[in-house]
């Protein structure tokens, strides 16, 4: 493992796409891990007003996503696209501090939407796009994504722990540091061009996914993913498991795990420790799901992913003591790992990979932004009257139900191999 390691950090390339999600990555988790305690506890709004905020950010991004999946398909590795979403995240603590927060106070909803129009071009869209592109990178150039990814698991655990310290002494104080991160990853993306040196160029371009790469894909190709019945499957099984992801773990959990100590305060840092604890081993995950995945197939990775969320919501919704909560919700992090890693393998197996940000877009990341809409504000109010625990259970059902259906649908991973083979 250590010499895999070691080799990965010789190329130029692994180097600065692993920076650069780990930057992304700090500067979003910084926030957005105390994004739903700030909403409830420091602007007062109910779960039902919680799950609206979730909503439009859904329904932004949703429409957003395609959108930037289309074009990042027809750029390639080019990183235009990405130098445009950060120059939005460098101006998120001005946004946050005298624009959102004064049209949330006026206007509910006129907050909520414009809110929503932000937080979609700045970061809900852009996550799947930094990881679409750092995936690109991987197969052009020669090094495994899941050890790549790692990194943005890191950076958003560091965060995540320091965020449970800035946010006691100023919720504010989160933001700024948020947007001191993405002028940092402004300047690395506009900086750092390993791609520019022919020597690099020459010792780890492959040049099969160089080849497949010449011809971009067309707008008539990018738009046919929406006619192909297997992705259709695939938003199916995404809307009624990973939604639950952004539902239960950035809806609820944060309040919900803050009620059980003495004070909020001693509750929001205990939450951000946990946070981290459980991003770090994220982290690790990252890096060795794929020698796991490479053992037990693509298929197979994905189902075990979902039966680990049945148990870790499903446990949260027993427990009754902090530690007992927090050990579950550590489960988070093999889930995790094995699902994000899991799902992009698979559209890179089964389909053209030419146009694998699209994909990735269409069936994982709008599939999810879908059933945030469907789900938040239902669950959201049937938190504020059933409590917690039982909605926990509820969604660990629902989970249940989608994993069941996942057995059917989900293809082995030696049929209709149409993209890169797992050999490779």
């Amino acid at each position: 493992m250590q010499n895999i390691f070691t080799k990965a950090l010789r190329n130029p390339f692994y180097r600065t796409g692993s920076l650069e999600i780990l930057l992304f990555f700090a500067g979003w988790g910084i926030w957005w891990s105390f994004f739903q305690i700030w909403l409830t506890t420091k602007q007062g709004f109910s779960g039902a007003q919680v799950g609206t905020i979730y909503t439009f950010g859904s329904a932004v991004a949703l429409v957003l996503m395609f959108v930037y999946g289309s074009l990042q398909d027809k750029l390639g590795l080019k990183k235009h696209l990405l130098i445009a979403m950060v120059g939005c995240q460098v101006l998120l603590a001005p946004f946050f501090t005298w624009v959102y927060v004064p049209m949330l106070e006026s206007n509910f909803y006129v907050g909520a939407m414009v809110g929503a129009v932000y937080l979609a071009v700045a970061y809900l869209a852009a996550c799947p796009v930094f990881e679409a592109v750092t995936e690109r990178l991987s197969r052009r150039y020669s090094f495994e994504y899941g050890q790549a990814r790692a990194w943005g698991s890191f950076g958003y655990a560091m965060s995540a722990l320091a965020a449970g310290f800035l946010f006691t002494i100023n919720p504010y104080l989160v933001f700024w540091t948020g947007s001191a991160v993405s002028a940092v990853l402004l300047a690395v993306l506009l900086l750092l061009k390993p791609e520019n040196k022919e020597a690099n160029v020459a010792a780890y371009e492959n040049s099969e996914e160089r080849n497949k790469a010449v011809k971009s894909p067309s707008l008539k190709e990018i738009v046919q993913v929406f006619g192909i019945f297997d992705v259709w499957k695939i938003i199916i099984f995404v809307i009624l498991s990973w939604t639950f992801y952004t539902v239960f773990d950035q809806q609820m959990f944060p309040e919900f795990f803050t009620r059980f100590f003495a004070t909020p305060e001693e509750g929001q840092q205990a939450y951000g420790i946990l946070n981290s604890v459980q991003v770090f081993l994220e982290f690790l995950m990252m890096g060795l799901v794929p020698v796991l995945m490479k053992k037990i197939g693509v298929r197979s990775a994905l189902l075990l992913s979902c039966l680990i969320m049945i148990c870790r919501i499903g446990g949260c919704g027993l427990a009754s003591t902090p530690l007992g909560i927090g050990l579950i919700k550590l489960l988070h992090a093999p889930e995790t790992a094995l699902f994000v890693l899991a799902i992009f393998r698979y559209f890179t197996l089964h389909f053209d990979t030419r146009v694998s940000a699209t994909l990735y877009m269409v069936g994982f990341q709008i599939a999810a932004s879908v059933g945030g809409i469907i789900f938040s504000v239902p669950l959201g109010s049937l938190r504020d009257s059933i409590g917690y625990q039982s909605t926990f259970l509820t969604i660990a059902g629902i989970v249940l139900v989608a994993t069941l259906y996942a057995c059917c649908i989900l293809k082995k991973d030696d049929r209709d191999v149409e993209g890169q083979p797992l050999e490779a």
